[in-house]
């Protein structure tokens, strides 16, 4: 085949690529001859920085988009570098053999192709091509970034990274829809889930623990979303919540005392307000001799303790009934009574699963640790409530309120304040019923200096004072050694066990 001809070919590509949408990504194994790629001769861009750095402006920045020859590549070459679709599904960047094997495999698709590229060019391809198929495509240099706590992405074109509770804009774009669908299903197809017309929405999680949620056209109106939650590489301590402030040593020796004295809590708090983080700070309090069990959508929590059993929900078997297969958070929450649990933790209450939960909790298996979507202890206890009506029983509401006096202890509220910071702004104990209505006490409020409205400041400066209330559950801190002296509440010696 003469080089004039193969130069009229790569031509012809390229202004195909520039005028018509490109064909749908499909998996095969390596190419046989030359005439399997074609690629644009589009002069190339400068090469973009590695760099995944947020820029803090309020207007767009300047988009990083790879040059149009090195998009075509990529594109066509994604599927050609694996064997099989899932063959890099657990392979991870940084590993150097499955580079190394990646790249060989790429400079023989492009020599038998006879593909020419610069070398800013090849190491633009080369990278791009590693992030695809070992990592997150373009948002992997976000991924990576200790400093984001959260990723959004919202169609090809836009996302934004959250940094030091702040939400900006990056400069980072994928290439085209087609490109953001190829990262999401690497992200849901080592889980055994599916992401297509038929299940337009999934949760997953990154191998680091990181929550993932998806959502598909044509939900999704300007393209698929990608919403990541990222955690820490190693959880953070009590004594890293001390020192950005969230609660003083004084209140974290007080919620020590609620735990391991096997009070049933409840953490309630907005989206993004740290309820997880502050979960899984609340269970490491739990003694190593305790059988625990986590229940979660997308398993989160990282717990220390050696004796955990955790448990994730399962979506329906794709293809099937739509049932078949499928555990639910009540499913596993019933499951979990059958285990012998010394403690169960469920990541986050958002249905019928809360009336199993009470029920757990009233029969028994005390220290159990939840969380709720709700803006304060009075409106987490309204939540739980209609939490308890969507499980389909029928109860009456006054039942329902008993329930929930009778099995919750104490609720501890958690915020994003104005400046962005995350801390716990109320603990507030259940006292019982006064008639029909659940009793509460402020052991705890979040104040700012000067503020005198009710409730708990929303500006930053503050701090987690105590209310002078003596919790009614006093004697049965006691009862597990720890005696709440009076400078946990704002006066005299320190608490102690």
């Amino acid at each position: 085949m003469s080089a004039s001809f193969i130069q009229r070919r790569i031509n012809d590509q390229a202004k195909r690529a520039a005028e018509t949408p490109a064909a749908p990504m499909s998996a095969s194994p390596l190419p046989d001859d030359e005439e399997t790629v074609s690629v644009s001769a589009v002069p190339p861009t400068p090469e973009p920085a590695s760099s995944g750095a947020v820029e803090p402006s309020l207007t767009p920045p300047a988009k990083r988009r790879s040059s149009l020859r090195v998009s075509v590549l990529r594109k066509q070459l994604r599927p050609k570098l694996l064997a099989s679709p899932d063959e890099a599904d657990h392979w991870r960047r940084g590993d150097a053999e499955k580079e190394a094997l990646l790249i060989g495999r790429l400079h023989a698709l492009l020599q038998r192709a006879g593909v020419q590229l610069a070398p800013a060019e090849l190491r633009e391809l080369e990278k791009a091509l590693l992030d695809d198929l070992l990592g997150f495509g373009a948002i992997e240099p976000l991924v990576q970034d200790k400093t984001i706590s959260e990723i959004m992405v919202v169609g090809a074109d836009m996302i934004f990274a959250e940094q030091k509770g702040k939400l900006t804009e990056s400069p980072i774009v994928f290439d085209d829809e087609d490109h953001v669908q190829w990262t999401a299903q690497r992200i849901v197809r080592p889980l055994g889930r599916t992401l297509n017309r038929a299940n337009p929405m999934v949760d997953a999680r990154l191998p680091d623990g990181s929550r993932v949620h998806i959502v598909m056209p044509p939900s999704a109106l300007k393209g698929t979303t990608i919403t990541i939650r990222k955690f820490p590489g190693k959880p953070l301590t009590v004594d890293d919540l001390i020192k950005f402030g969230s609660f003083t040593p004084e209140v974290a020796e007080f919620l020590r005392a609620c735990i391991v004295s096997r009070l049933n809590v409840v953490v309630s708090g907005g989206t993004g307000s740290g309820k997880t983080t502050l979960l899984n700070v609340l269970s490491s309090f739990i003694p190593e001799d305790e059988r625990i069990i986590t229940i979660e959508d997308a398993a989160e929590l990282q717990l220390t303790q050696r004796h955990v059993v955790t448990l994730e929900t399962a979506p329906p078997i794709s293809g099937g009934d739509g049932v078949a297969g499928r555990l639910t958070i009540r499913d596993l929450v019933r499951g979990a009574l059958r285990m012998r649990p010394d403690r169960i933790v469920v990541g986050e209450c958002r249905g019928g699963e809360a009336l199993d939960m009470l029920q757990a909790m009233n029969t028994g298996h005390d220290g159990s640790l939840t969380t709720i979507h709700s803006n304060s202890p009075r409106d987490c206890m309204a939540r739980l409530e209609t939490l308890c009506l969507m499980a389909g029983m029928d109860l009456p509401v006054g039942v329902i309120r008993r329930q929930i006096a009778g099995a919750v202890n104490l609720i501890i509220q958690q915020s994003r304040l104005k400046d962005g910071t995350r801390k716990i702004v109320q603990i507030t104990e259940i006292q019982g019923m006064e008639g029909e209505n659940i009793t509460l006490q402020d052991l705890f409020v979040y104040r700012t200096p000067g503020y005198t409205g009710s409730g708990y400041s929303h500006a930053g400066g503050g701090a987690l004072e105590p209310t002078g209330f003596r919790p009614n559950f006093e004697d049965r801190l006691k009862e597990h050694g720890f005696k709440l002296m009076a400078s946990v509440f704002g006066g005299g010696s320190r608490f102690k066990k």
